[in-house]
């Protein structure tokens, strides 16, 4: 039974699958915004399903690819971090009208680091960046330390006070003095939109959480008054007071009811959330130690199964719904859900209880996207159907068990652990690969050196590779440090 997180987590563990979704999830997302365009260009399954090769230019393309479920599947496990890390603080003592605050002040860190990133952001300060613009870029990602990482406890207040307003002071200062290639400055309507629809689930997300920590039904309810909003604005609705709520907005550049769609993802992410919870405290002794994994009553070869079948529903749902074999995708999907409840069967375990109820989840949502495939004449990323919500939702839960499968029963955390330390500070990594990987790049003459190797599609996929893995290096480093960002 969902709906009542425990009172008091059994220990500070942190359930490293978790991590390891929201690593894959950011660097997948800088992986494709460095694939090759125009005459280098790879197979369309590389790109957005929408924005395909060669001129990238958006159609709206029935069908997904793995490019389209790495925003989902960053929303699905931040949705999945909020009973963890909020359950935390309740049981700490801290008030839920505390927490609140917090949440509406992680919120407004999320919405000044949209601006703000993309204000620094080489390509948008010059068209043609040269030396001055690299060091630039370079000084705006040095600037978001003091404003965002996370400052030891044991600091004088005094210190830790005059670090955040050194901070803040550089960014405005930034902000007043820089100018961007029309002429203007600072501008509200400049932003990274990615960032904002974040800050809007990491605030109404939060919200409704902690409003409906106690009752999984009001939580599904509100699922639910979210599809019938979603689903009243076809493209050519009959008007009401419900499109007027759609299209109003007191401040537009942050806020608008569109972006509320996603809590369809991210309010799943919260129920896989309170079912980690629960397992973190059913057994202590089992979230204290992966050692203790092994008293497991499935065998290896089973879960190694279980583990192969998440990852071959997602490519099977990635092939035939971008091939657009309408009635063979849901017919395999079925038989292969299958195929896991029998081996998910019988549970011994709390992680083994916890791997049934993902699973169980994971295939209400899949079932529900696949039945509302249609509706809007095929799952699409762009603009975002209902289909593409809840099957993104599903295929997130059937990770989560795969990445839990390796890092704890089959001991690979240490080969996952790039991924594991990029997941537990993505927002470095996100802001660096541009501020950072490629202005040094560009200043050593490294740039220039790939940018001429990479004269292939496949060759540009490798250059991108490389930058990505370069970014992962350094936020892996900045992480075992224990410098992290408070977003």
């Amino acid at each position: 039974m969902i709906g009542a997180p425990a009172t008091k987590p059994a220990n500070d563990n942190r359930f490293y699958a978790l991590d390891a979704l929201r690593g894959l999830a950011i660097l997948a997302m800088l992986l494709s915004s460095e694939m090759p365009f125009g005459a280098n260009s790879l197979p369309a399954w590389m790109y957005h399903a929408q924005v395909p090769p060669p001129d990238h230019r958006f159609i709206p393309l029935p069908g997904i690819t793995w490019v389209d479920l790495v925003f989902p599947f960053f929303l699905f496990s931040m949705g999945a971090a909020f009973p963890l890390a909020l359950g935390r603080r309740l049981a700490a003592g801290t008030s839920p009208w505390e927490v609140a605050m917090g949440i509406l002040k992680r919120g407004f860190l999320l919405a000044f680091f949209a601006f703000f990133v993309i204000a620094i952001r080489p390509y948008v300060l010059s068209d043609h960046p040269g030396a001055g613009i690299w060091l630039l870029a370079l000084a705006g990602f040095a600037i978001l330390f003091p404003i965002l990482a996370r400052l030891p406890g044991n600091w004088p207040a005094t210190l830790r006070w005059a670090i955040r307003v050194v901070g803040w002071s550089a960014a405005l200062l930034f902000l007043s003095w820089v100018r961007y290639p029309d002429g203007s400055g600072f501008k509200l309507a400049r932003s990274d939109i990615i960032i904002v629809v974040l800050a809007n689930m990491a605030v109404f997300g939060g919200l409704l959480w902690l409003v409906t920590r106690q009752h999984l039904v009001i939580r599904l309810g509100l699922i639910g008054l979210l599809l019938a909003i979603r689903l009243s604005n076809m493209p050519h609705p009959l008007g009401g007071w419900v499109t007027d709520l759609w299209k109003f907005s007191p401040a537009p550049w942050i806020y608008q009811l569109y972006y509320l769609q996603y809590l369809c993802i991210v309010l799943p992410g919260t129920i896989a959330g309170d079912l980690i919870v629960q397992w973190t405290s059913a057994n202590p002794a089992i979230a204290a130690s992966t050692s203790s994994f092994s008293s497991a009553a499935w065998s290896s070869l089973r879960r190694s199964t279980i583990a192969l079948l998440m990852f071959a529903l997602i490519l099977v749902m990635l092939i035939g719904l971008k091939s657009r074999w309408v009635t063979a995708t849901p017919l395999i999907v079925f038989a292969m859900c299958i195929i896991g409840w029998l081996l998910l069967k019988r549970p011994a375990t709390p992680t083994e209880h916890l791997y049934r109820s993902l699973f169980n989840w994971g295939i209400y949502w899949m079932a529900l996207g696949l039945v509302l495939e249609s509706y809007e004449g095929g799952i699409r990323k762009d603009k975002a159907t209902v289909s593409y919500y809840f099957v993104t939702a599903g295929l997130a839960n059937g990770a989560l068990i795969a990445l839990s499968i390796l890092i704890d029963f089959c001991k690979k955390r240490r080969g996952l652990r790039i991924l594991i330390q990029t997941g537990q500070n993505p927002m470095i990594a996100y802001a660096g690969v541009n501020n950072f990987i490629t202005p040094l790049l560009a200043l050593t003459g490294a740039a220039g050196w790939l940018d001429r190797w990479a004269d292939s599609p496949w060759r540009g996929f490798a250059r991108g590779l490389f930058v990505t893995l370069l970014m992962a290096i350094v936020t892996s480093f900045l992480t075992r440090r224990k410098i992290f960002w408070r977003t």
